[in-house]
């Protein structure tokens, strides 16, 4: 079993399971139950009855497959982040598609991870969504660099620092460079040689300069305004 993460809270942390496969979410709960710091506290077949379930229990994170009869994951995401707008979203899903991959970071989501992930690596999925990380396997961090790619030949040339355009500090440039390259907050304090607190008070810092609400989105925004460069 895996100890809690230094400075986390001695409440466990409150997940809801979502999937449309009944024996995948025994399997998933079976897992999760294994770990000191995380309960399970419900379960959902579908994105409509998780926003109940969310609306009911206010759980920490909700871990959700994308494509369930009814109603699906992704749909699911806004009416579950305006309920419960603390509750991390992790997607855990089969789908590689790019819509599905891109329609969760747009809808809000933390993490998308492919269900072939080790049974481990889930319970340090769901801590690291609580402690304020976005989380993507290097997999489908290649198909999210290839939208964003398209993307970027679609928008047109923008400049940082023009009329309207929030201004951020060198520091704060930096910081959400990092971010755009898939660095979590203790890879980011090593590089600038900053306290992991420092990075996560600069991120919330540029997310409300930029009128953002996730790390996803702020990775979005760095390549569509070229503050990183694509090869």
């Amino acid at each position: 079993m895996t100890s809690q993460l230094p400075g986390a809270a001695t409440a466990p942390v409150r997940v809801v399971v979502v999937d449309d496969h009944s024996l995948y979410r025994r399997g998933l709960q079976m897992v999760l139950s294994t770990e000191d710091d995380i309960e399970v506290v419900g379960e959902a077949g579908d994105g409509q009855e998780a926003l109940a379930r969310v609306e009911e229990l206010l759980p920490d994170v909700v871990l959700m497959d994308v494509r369930m009869p009814r109603r699906g994951g992704i749909d699911a995401c806004a009416d579950i982040k305006a309920a419960a707008p603390s509750t991390r979203i992790l997607i855990l899903t089969s789908s590689e598609e790019e819509d599905d991959l891109f329609g969760a970071v747009r809808a809000g989501a933390s993490g998308y991870l492919l269900k072939d992930v080790p049974a481990e690596e889930v319970a340090d999925a769901v801590r690291a969504v609580v402690a304020g990380e976005s989380l993507i396997t290097p997999r489908m961090a290649g198909l999210l660099l290839g939208e964003f790619a398209a993307m970027r030949r679609r928008d047109e040339e923008r400049v940082l620092g023009a009329a309207g355009a929030p201004r951020l500090s060198p520091r704060e440039l930096d910081v959400l460079r990092l971010l755009a390259r898939g660095m979590a907050n203790r890879e980011i304090a090593g590089q600038l040689g900053i306290s992991e607190n420092t990075v996560k008070n600069h991120v919330r810092n540029l997310l409300e300069k930029l009128q953002l609400h996730s790390r996803m989105e702020a990775v979005v925004y760095a390549v569509r305004e070229k503050i990183v460069e694509l090869s």
